[in-house]
């Protein structure tokens, strides 16, 4: 209550406080301050009078006045002061004199775009604001487009941070710009001083206030003068309770409503703190405690503290203290310099300076005081570079204490000081300065080693049992590498020495990370037993994916020095042995011998010791050792290199066993280990962490290989993947398999022999890094993009995602995609795909290491698909492969080693004799590989040496075994396997392979002997392809004819079996026939001549058939009859704005309104849909009562939504799942009589008066007459005319159970229609039940003029089902209702157009919608018909309702649509001369009723041109209705667009092609009707202004139109502010796309109560109800997200129309490509929209995604 007192209060107070304040002058104060000794003293003096009068005085903060005062009394002294005259000339003098900085430094607000250069920018976190992007030469450049998260400001201008282009065309420097000299040389000295003065006082005040701890007490000198006892209970932000929380405890608390505790809680999180309470001491500390214990049962409590209201008003005029210095410094670069020496200065004793102090106090301050001094800091520090660069020093100085505040802080990182590390860490001369100077590198290190404490006894990381705290820690510590990533991010061009030893300084510290990484989590096989407790690896596997890129940035800083690299390496290595030393795990050495071979390793188990995948030691080594070869180091400085002290075998060890704990793992031997170590391979093999894992270990496998002898290191491998045993012995695997017939192990070995051959391919096959084979750099992503599609054609995105990312973010996929792949645009859905070209598929190599099973698997059956459709044979042989450089050459001696020898000897020969699934095909295609990859080798060396190539493959694989085995030569055993039947497959590979053996040996002999021209090899392939070919040509000749006989034989069975069931077919034809000859009967006219009418008695008589549907429930076919078993269509009912032309008339009192006349706005409507399946009525009953006893049962066990809300009626069709919420019974056209005496107009139109009349005192005679009013009846009972039978009570045709289906429709119309409890007895329900029959025609009619289909034969068959049915009920809803309700509504309806005295209030011409007018006429009519027994048809009386209703639409059309003339009188030809000089009569006519109001229009071509347009839609409707209402079938005219249109419709509906001859030939009965009309007074009103005038045709609405560019759309979004809370920016923006309206969506400050709903909904909810009728579709605009919302349930996102050049939506804009307007895309949307299939769709998307349901739709 007092809350509200305060606030009405205001201005009185306002007037009197400021007239307390009126005398003080600020010139005086200011003079005065400029003649005192001591200044400090005095302005403190002044604050401490003036500051507590003006803020806090009471518990509602008062902003406006605040300021006014402030600004009079506390920052104008201020300004004359440091100005020495008026502020208004002082600052606008500063501000001329000002050069202005080139630096934009424009400050980011949440959500504003924000644009950086992929070509250009330094790193990742440049940006450009809008306007400096849209001045720049990137936006020709290919750029990342982003939303901003607030903070950070424009790079724009600072040279450093872009390659080319750092200025805007704003911001680019004017050639006299000495930007070199002092900004303080155009200052007086006089100025500097007082300035001085000004900025030390002010700024030392705001720092003492803001780190002010005492809370009842205020710094010395600002004691003020008398002391109020008023506190405030102050409650601050934490992270840690949630605003349910809060809110519920403010409203115990201190007893305030849900809104108000929703709006404390609002600011709470925005500024960081609010006062919740004010008054004395007590009643504050009571609201406190009751915080605090209500806060502190499951977490720490919220922090609350009691504070005195003079320290709140001074914290408060602090912040405003410095938000005025922001501003003053504004004007001049001299005075930004002045503040920034006052805030860096040290203080007399070497205190802490003022920066110094507010950011070593950053954590323990609220939100709101950290944004305004960081606000701060970047407009002065930061844009001023010689002070950056000294705020610089000072950040890395305090950055371990800023670091530690910060992890035990519980505030975002953006809230936190040292966010502005990205400011100054990312300038890279900055950077340098600070790892030379003050050694940042090793402080950020070692400040996050010390950070993660926990280790085991070895020293290593130990991250098993983490806390939540610990946890929280964990993810805080991270920011500190992205600082690191930060430092590192731009590599050194040149180096000094003292940067060469800071940076090694630095390595160091980082090996000793590594070192606490190298083997942590190391896991143990479980054998027996499953492993209990999942082990923690989330960790390890985090910070290894956080340092990859670290690694990646520190080995390219090696890269870039000679020395650097050496010394790097040095260190890399001692430590690397160190590590080795300390892992001894009781490994005993061994020998191991083999094909006279032998060599000393260590006894070691994978499956049985502890083994890491964690060796970021060994991995660096690995890199740095490939980095000797490709700097050329290891060439050039061998003797600086440690490489003799190099121990092979040890550097292979740990890789080896990662890599064969893989292998294990696929074979299954860890199952019991649980997920976490699926995980751990999943990720090792990841693109996010292979660079520095998988790919490292290879490499420093091929490092090994390439220095020992390559026996050995198979020795050694083939003892690592346990398999020694069974490749050491001549017949091992024999004696292997009488031992193991266990199946299990079995299959396993046979897996690792794969899995050790596939890493031999790897370790010798592996070429492309450059440094390892003689390759460009791109190569290594060339071919990586070329294995992706070879799997499948993919699109851009996805290709990224499969390709590893460097510190930029770029995967430098763009520069060579276009050399390997070829891009095709997508459709309306899909995206665009990149192709291969078929050139490169010649580089595919089935064992690329980057491959997964899956993808292997995927990529050989693509390409033999693609090479038996080209007709080659399908062997995939290996590609050609680069050569080795020359530090890794040895590594192709693998190849021809006899250990290798001997493995693949062993495997073909138990392929040749395959004994009981010892060995697998996958095993045999792994050595074929093996094989044709040495034998390209040899060829290549053939080719390209001069001297003796020593690299001898066939001749070795051409020898057989030693003696005592006698094997047969591999050579031998290939030419066996050729021809074994089991191996088809692999058939055209082994004749590849021989193949090549063949053209190797001419190619020796060549060179042996003379060469000669090459025919031999040419011939022998030759004849071995024309043998390929004539075998192909045989089999495919066999399949052929045995197709043939197989289709031969399936036609004999199926002549078989029509034979034996002869009557069936027989039937169906007769039942064919019949559906035939009736269609074609529908659309052909019943003469060859005679035109078709649908209307009057001249109407095209139709021949009776039987209609029979079948029900999708029972299968039972069901004749459509009156008296039959009712059928039913599932239909769906929605109100509807679609065609609205005023969406803000206020929705009616759904209890009171009267919807018989629809307004020409049709400012909300009722539409029905429907699917078109068919059930019997009892069938659907039965199937509803099922699915509502399923929901109660559901709902008792769990409450989520399904996507159909069973409560209002709603259900799935039971055949296709579309949302329906009632059915429309079907029923048969009536038979009318057909009488050829039928009157004319005038006539006709007396008689309808005289039983209008009857029924008028009918209607009164039955209406009980109250005792008052005696019946003194004027006008004596009318006799009722000849035949017209007031007392007859017409029969019902129908059966009860289509009675019940009419009455169901109609009630299910009349609820949803006016959103009202079902009730079947309101007068009301054929009302809506007409409306909506009107409705949804015109809608539809609607649909096809803007889809340019033709009126009839265009609509699919659900659409045409449906409108019949809807109009067939419309005709027969009359009789389920009460037959005098819908005689009063007749009697009403027909009053608009003959005026009748008994009828009250009627409508003017221009407020009824006259198509809807029509319906309704027409459809009410018979319920006056069936008491004439004079034998006058309905068809008449319809034709006559058509008339009068075009005539009064012509007139309406005349008033409102006829635009001021603009063109030249056009001539046209005699042929519509009439129907322009009856024009011009009926609009003088309408002029000599209406005078003034109506222009005059002399052209007579102009008005006629206005009334065909305008009247054409009613025209088209009404031929729609016509046409389902009496089955006339339609002219072939309209089945087509094109001429003679108009002429067909009119004829169609008996109507002259010159419509003014229904008025002419019946002027003298028209006349008076047209003068009532127009002698309405509403009628005047509206043409002069008052009302809304509709003009004809009306427009078909759209969607709004958006932007072509999106980021327009996020500017646009990021400018506006939540419409409650003011201040605040939206954190959800969202656009409605029907009318545009910007919303504040997802947010509590925007929810609201729907009428007579207690639960609030979001602001999108509330906004569909007003702008849709329930439904809504929106663009989230900073997710780029389309959102269909439909009721409070029901929602879905949808594909936004934005695409990227790349033919894909970034829903979330998490890829930032820039994003353009699909036009087909929105149309598509549009369409939805427009065909009310909204719903429909949610429905769909809901039922194929359960998670959708889930969702709480309303609060959106």
């Amino acid at each position: 209550m007092a809350a509200a007192e305060a606030d009405r209060e205001v201005p009185s107070a306002l007037c009197s406080e400021i007239s307390e304040f009126l005398n003080f002058s600020a010139k005086d104060t200011a003079a005065t301050w400029l003649q005192v000794s001591d200044l400090p003293r005095e302005v403190y003096q002044h604050l401490a009078r003036y500051v507590p009068q003006i803020y806090c005085k009471g518990p509602n903060l008062n902003p406006k006045s605040e300021e006014l005062l402030a600004q009079l009394l506390l920052q104008s002294p201020l300004e004359w002061y440091l100005c020495g005259e008026d502020p208004a000339t002082g600052l606008a003098k500063l501000e001329q004199n000002n050069q202005p900085s080139q630096l934009c430094g424009h400050v980011f607000k949440v959500g504003e775009p924000t644009y950086s250069c992929r070509d250009c920018a330094a790193d990742p976190t440049c940006v450009l604001c809008m306007q400096c992007f849209l001045g720049s030469v990137h936006k020709d450049h290919r750029y990342r487009m982003t939303t901003s998260g607030g903070g950070g400001f424009c790079d724009c201008g600072d040279a450093e941070a872009w390659k080319e282009g750092p200025y805007c065309q704003k911001h680019e420097p004017s050639i006299s710009d000495s930007s070199q000299e002092d900004p303080l040389a155009h200052l007086s000295a006089d100025m500097i001083a007082r300035t001085y003065n000004v900025f030390s006082i002010v700024l030392k005040y705001a720092v003492d206030m803001l780190t002010w701890e005492k809370e009842d007490e205020l710094p010395q000198g600002l004691e003020p003068p008398e002391r109020a006892d008023t506190y405030y209970c102050m409650l601050f932000n934490d992270e840690v309770h949630t605003y349910e929380q809060v809110i519920y405890t403010l409203q115990k608390a201190i007893n305030c409503s849900q809104k108000e505790a929703v709006s404390f809680a609002t600011t709470v999180d925005r500024d960081g703190r609010k006062s919740v309470r004010y008054g004395d001491f007590q009643f504050c500390e009571q609201a406190k405690s009751v915080i605090v214990r209500n806060t502190s049962r499951q977490s720490k409590p919220l922090r609350v503290q009691v504070m005195h209201s003079s320290v709140v008003a001074h914290q408060c005029f602090a912040l405003k203290a410095l938000n005025w210095i922001g501003h003053i410094i504004r004007h001049s670069d001299a005075l930004r310099r002045i503040l920034c020496q006052v805030g860096l200065q040290k203080g007399p004793e070497g205190e802490h300076s003022l920066v110094d102090t507010l950011m070593l106090y950053d954590s323990k301050m609220w939100k709101g005081a950290r944004n305004v001094y960081h606000q701060l800091l970047m407009s002065s520090l930061l844009m001023d570079l010689k002070y950056k660069k000294l705020f610089a020093i000072q950040f890395a100085k305090n950055y371990e204490r800023l670091q530690s505040d910060y992890v035990r802080d519980d505030h975002d990182k953006e809230f936190s000081v040292t966010d502005l590390s990205v400011q100054m860490f990312t300038v890279p001369s900055l950077a340098r300065m600070l790892i030379t100077e003050e050694n940042l590198m090793t402080t950020i290190i070692r400040t996050f080693a010390d950070h993660l404490r926990h280790r085991d006894l070895q020293g290593r990381f130990q991250f098993e049992r983490y806390t939540a705290q610990q946890a929280f820690k964990f993810r805080r510590v991270q920011s500190l590498i992205g600082d690191l990533k930060y430092v590192l991010i731009s590599r050194p061009t040149e180096w000094s020495d003292k940067l060469r030893e800071k940076f090694l300084e630095g390595l160091e510290a980082f090996l000793d990370l590594l070192k606490c990484m190298q083997g942590m989590d190391p896991v143990v096989r479980q054998v027996g037993q499953h492993i209990e407790m999942e082990p923690e690896w989330e960790a390890a596997f985090t910070l290894q994916m956080k340092l990859t890129h670290i690694i990646s940035m520190i080995q390219e800083w090696c890269a870039t020095d000679e020395r650097v690299l050496i010394e790097a390496y040095r260190k890399c290595l001692s430590i690397l042995t160190h590590c080795h030393s300390g892992f001894t795990d009781g490994e005993q050495p061994i020998t191991l011998s083999m094909c006279g071979h032998s060599v000393d390793t260590i006894r070691y188990c994978v499956s049985q010791e502890k083994v890491s995948i964690h060796l970021p030691v060994s991995r660096l080594l690995a890199g740095l050792h490939v980095l000797l070869s490709k700097t050329e180091v290891a060439y050039r400085f061998p003797e600086q290199l440690p490489l003799s002290e190099l121990s092979p075998p040890m550097l292979i060890e740990h890789p080896l066993r990662a890599l064969v704990l893989c292998a294990q793992v696929h074979a299954g031997m860890w199952r019991r280990n649980g997920f976490s170590l699926v995980n751990q391979i999943y990720y090792y093999h990841n693109v996010k962490c292979r660079v520095e894992m998988f790919d490292k270990d290879l490499m420093m496998l091929q490092s090994g290989a390439s220095m020992m002898d390559p026996n050995h290191f198979l020795m050694i491998t083939l003892s690592r993947f346990e398999l020694f045993h069974i490749f050491s012995s001549a017949d091992g695997r024999k004696r292997y398999s009488r031992e193991n017939a266990n199946k299990d192990v079995v299959q396993q070995n046979n897996t690792l022999i794969e899995e050790m051959l596939h890493l031999i391919i790897m370790v010798v096959g592996e070429r492309f890094v450059a440094g390892i084979g003689q390759v460009p750099t791109s190569e290594e992503i060339k071919r990586e993009i070329i294995h992706q599609l070879c799997i499948r054609p993919m699109a851009h995105s996805e290709l990224v995602k499969a390709l590893p990312e460097n510190e930029n973010k770029e995967t430098g996929m763009e520069r060579v995609i276009d050399n390997v792949a070829s891009f095709k645009k997508p459709g309306v859905t899909g995206r665009g795909l990149y192709e291969l070209r078929p050139e490169c598929a010649k580089q595919f190599n089935l064992y690329f290491h980057h491959y997964s099973r899956a993808d292997q698997s995927k990529a050989e059956e693509a390409q033999r698909k693609l090479k038996r459709q080209q007709g080659e044979d399908t062997a995939l042989p290996p590609p050609v492969l680069p050569q080795f450089c020359p530090l890794f050459a040895s590594l192709v001696n693998l190849l021809q080693c006899d250990v290798l020898l001997s493995i693949l000897g062993t495997v073909l020969q138990w392929a040749v004799e395959p004994s009981g699934g010892h060995w697998s095909e996958s095993m045999l295609q792994r050595v074929l590989h093996l094989i044709g990859m040495a034998l390209l080798e040899e060829h290549q060396q053939l080719e390209n040496s001069e001297e003796e190539a020593t690299f001898n493959f066939t001749l070795k694989i051409s020898r057989p075994g030693e003696a005592p085995s006698n094997s047969a030569s591999i050579l031998a055993l290939l030419e066996t396997l050729q021809n074994a039947p089991h191996l088809e497959v692999h058939k055209d590979t082994i004749r590849w392979i021989l193949k090549t053996v063949a053209s190797i040996k001419t190619m020796r002999e060549r060179t042996a002997t003379t060469p000669v021209a090459d025919h031999g090899g040419q011939s022998q392939e030759e004849t071995v392809r024309d043998k390929d070919k004539a075998e192909r040509k045989r089999k495919a000749e066999m399949a052929r004819l045995r197709r043939e006989k197989i289709m031969a034989q399936m036609s004999e069975m199926q002549r078989h079996f029509i034979n034996e069931n002869k009557e069936l077919f027989q039937q169906t034809s007769l039942d064919e026939l019949e559906a035939s000859t009736s269609t074609s009967a529908e659309h052909s006219p019943t003469c060859a001549d005679a035109a078709l009418v649908c209307v009057g008695p001249r109407r095209t008589r139709v021949c009776e058939r039987k209609q029979v549907v079948t029900c999708i429930l029972c299968q039972e076919e069901q004749e459509i009859r009156p008296d039959g078993r009712a059928m039913v269509l599932a239909a769906f009912v929605q109100r509807s704005t679609v065609m609205s032309k005023n969406r803000h008339r206020p929705l009616p009192d759904p209890e009171k309104y009267d919807p018989l006349f629809m307004h020409p706005e049709l400012s909300i409507g009722t539409h029905t849909g429907s699917c078109g399946h068919i059930m019997h009525a009892h069938c659907w009953q039965r199937y509803f009562e099922a699915v509502q006893a399923k929901e109660q049962r559901r709902q008792q066990r769990l409450r989520v939504h399904t996507s159909y809300d069973v409560e209002n009626g709603e259900f799935l069709c039971p055949l296709c799942e579309c949302l329906s919420n009632t059915v429309i019974p079907l029923l048969p056209l009536n038979k009318t009589s057909n009488s050829c005496e039928q009157p004319a107009l005038a006539p006709w139109l007396k008689t309808i008066g005289q039983q209008v009349k009857a029924l008028h005192s009918a209607h009164r005679k039955a209406k009980p007459t109250s005792a008052d009013c005696v019946d003194t009846d004027s006008e004596p009972d009318c006799p009722a005319p000849e035949g017209f039978r007031l007392d007859h009570t017409p029969m019902s045709p129908y059966s009860d159970s289509i009675k019940e289906m009419l009455t169901t429709f109609g009630t299910a119309t009349y609820k949803v229609g006016l959103k009202v409890h079902p009730n079947e007895q309101d007068p009301r329900v054929p009302i809506l039940c007409w409306g909506s029959c009107a409705y949804t025609i015109q809608s539809i009619e609607r649909l096809l003029v803007d889809e340019e289909k033709p009126l009839f034969g265009s609509l699919p068959c659900r659409q045409d089902d449906c409108l019949s049915s809807l109009v067939r009920f419309g005709s027969a809803c009359w009789t389920s209702g009460c037959l005098s309700t819908v005689q009063t509504h007749f009697i009403r309806l027909l009053a608009v157009l003959v005026p009748d005295p008994l009828v009250e209030s009627s409508p003017c011409i221009l407020e009824v919608d006259m198509f809807h007018l029509l319906v309704s006429v027409v459809l009410a009519y018979p319920s006056v018909q069936c008491l004439d027994g004079s034998g006058m048809s309905v068809d008449a009386a319809q034709q006559h309702f058509l008339q009068l209703l075009t005539v009064a639409h012509v007139v309406q059309i005349l008033l409102t649509s006829v635009p001021v003339e603009t063109t030249m009188e056009q001539e046209s030809g005699g042929a519509e001369r009439e129907e322009e000089e009856a024009v011009c009569r009926l609009y003088n006519t309408l002029r000599t009723h209406l005078g003034s109001a109506l222009c005059e229009v002399s052209s007579g071509w102009h008005l006629w041109r206005c009334v065909k347009a305008g009247i054409l839609p009613y025209l088209r409707a009404a031929a729609l209705f016509f046409h389902h209402l009496n089955g006339v079938a339609t002219p072939p005219e309209l089945h087509v667009l094109g001429p003679g249109q108009w002429e067909a419709l009119c004829g169609y509906l008996s109507l002259p092609c010159n419509l003014l001859q229904l008025f002419h030939s019946h002027q003298d009965l028209l006349e008076p009707l047209l003068q009532g009309w127009c002698s309405n007074p509403a009628v005047k009103q509206c043409l002069q202004g008052s009302g809304t005038l509709i003009s004809f045709p009306r427009e078909s609405n759209q969607l709004i139109e958006l932007p072509d560019d999106y980021s327009a759309l996020i500017n646009q979004a990021s400018s506006f502010t939540c419409p409650k809370s003011g201040v605040d920016k939206s954190r959800a923006p969202t656009l409605c796309l029907v009318c545009g309206a910007m919303l504040c969506s997802q947010s509590y400050c925007c929810q609201t109560e729907l009428e007579g709903e207690k639960e609030e909904v979001g602001a999108c909810t509330a906004h569909t109800f007003a702008c849709g009728a329930g439904v809504g579709i929106f663009l989230r605009v900073r997710e780029s997200q389309v959102l269909f919302l439909a009721g409070k349930t029901k929602g879905c996102f949808y594909a936004p129309p934005y695409l990227d050049d790349y033919g894909e939506t970034d829903q979330g804009l998490r890829r930032g490509n820039p994003l353009h307007l699909c036009h087909e895309r929105y149309r598509k949307i549009q369409k939805l929209w427009r065909q009310h299939s909204i719903t429909e769709e949610i429905g769909h998307a809901q039922e194929a995604n359960q998670t959708l349901v889930g969702i709480d739709w309303q609060h959106l």
